[in-house]
């Protein structure tokens, strides 16, 4: 007797294909979806109010990003206040949203190119020639004028 329980490969095979079908469905419904704004309901419902809330929105994520660009001359966490500031833009705008996916993707592509042993061998030797470089170049200095400051010297 076959029971419900008792299924064979073409079952299996039969409900994982519909389950995947499922899955493309619910994933292409994701990325096709038009974006929504998230802003609450109340805010959404009068149009006053809710350019008041993009026009704020848009605010705040200029100033993240503007603090980001800062911070990638001065310390701090640059990128990822830039990266926040795009967050905080795609709560609200459409372009922001593919702006940041598109950022995410290209992200994830560059840190698996960084694990290629190549490409990691590749900056390991490129690494390691940029310190033997900088250390002659410190050890020559310090052979020709010691320990005096670069301001501080004369014409020698």
């Amino acid at each position: 007797m076959n029971t419900g329980s008792d299924r064979g490969p073409q079952g299996s095979a039969a409900e994982s294909g519909v389950e995947s079908a499922a899955d493309d469905a619910t994933q292409q419904t994701t990325e096709e979806a038009p974006h929504v704004s998230k802003a609450p309901a109340f805010i959404k419902s009068r149009r006053t109010l809710h350019l008041s809330w993009q026009v704020g929105v848009f605010v705040v994520g200029l100033a993240v990003i503007g603090a980001g660009i800062a911070m990638l001359v001065l310390p701090g966490p640059g990128w990822v206040a830039i990266f926040a500031g795009l967050a905080i833009w795609a709560t609200e705008f459409a372009w922001a949203h593919l702006v940041l996916r598109w950022t995410k993707r290209k992200v994830t592509e560059a840190a698996q190119k960084a694990l290629d042993p190549r490409v990691r061998r590749r900056n390991i030797i490129l690494t390691s020639a940029g310190l033997v470089i900088a250390g002659a170049l410190v050890g020559f200095y310090l052979w020709k004028y010691g320990l005096t400051l670069p301001w501080n010297l004369k014409d020698q």
